[in-house]
């Protein structure tokens, strides 16, 4: 069980998360939805210690962390528990894609380099870049960089993966490859917490939709019942005006 109790954030007076609580289960894919500026990055990063919230707490499976009063060990703890994969990719650009992949593995689980290499040509291979080990992120794709950010996140075996429109940044003729990356995970069992205003996309991974409005939760429920049966008004009009600016799906 996965479980986030009042998660609470302000900006000045500006009210960016405003009291949300979730519950999930090990393997669900939640996914949320909203408007620019509804609050979603910083929800995300929030679980992740990028941002502090005000209050709220985490319970990952049977740990517990209280943003109001989460201590240094904590938040290393968290992140040994938790990982992001960004928008722009984050990479390491003097460092080679294995590098990249490995330095989490070394720094913050503190294995061996032996073993922090073979963990991560194992993942590299698993989002199918072993011909680009020895590669610089200068010389990738965006899609190609965006896998290596899957793969480095994968590597460290989170509890839970937190995406944060990890497609945003790509040309649109690599967005396929990414979304495949991730379909993979999803189907090996990672729980994740993705944000993306591709509908299509969370159509298809997501088990669990959150809409937030203003930094409020304002309507949850299955993916099937947020997209056929939404019960708030908000939400019909977000999702009716997504239909209305609708992309043609991309072929995975």
């Amino acid at each position: 069980m996965f479980k986030i109790e009042h998660l609470s954030k302000k900006f000045h007076q500006h009210i960016v998360l405003n009291n949300i609580s979730v519950e999930f289960q090990k393997g669900e894919v939640i996914a949320l939805i909203g408007a620019s500026g509804a609050g979603k990055s910083t929800f995300l990063r929030s679980l992740n210690y990028l941002e502090k919230a005000d209050s709220g707490t985490l319970s990952l499976e049977n740990q517990l962390f209280n943003f109001e009063t989460i201590s240094k060990q904590e938040i290393l703890e968290l992140r040994k528990q938790t990982a992001m994969v960004f928008q722009h990719f984050n990479l390491f650009e003097r460092k080679t894609v294995l590098e990249n992949v490995k330095e989490a593995l070394k720094i913050v689980q503190k294995i061996s380099d032996k073993e922090a290499t073979e963990i991560a040509l194992h993942e590299i291979e698993k989002v199918g870049l072993t011909d680009r080990v020895n590669y610089y992120p200068k010389h990738l794709s965006g899609g190609q960089k965006q896998r290596v950010g899957i793969a480095r996140a994968l590597a460290v075996k989170p509890k839970l993966l937190l995406l944060d429109e990890p497609t945003s940044a790509l040309d649109p003729e690599l967005v396929g490859e990414v979304q495949a990356t991730i379909q993979q995970a999803t189907r090996e069992g990672q729980t994740m917490l993705l944000v993306s205003h591709e509908m299509n996309f969370v159509r298809r991974v997501a088990t669990k939709v959150l809409f937030l409005e203003k930094g409020k939760l304002i309507e949850s429920g299955s993916t099937d019942d947020v997209f056929n049966r939404p019960l708030n008004p908000r939400t019909r009009e977000f999702l009716s005006m997504k239909e209305q600016n609708y992309e043609p799906e991309f072929i995975i």
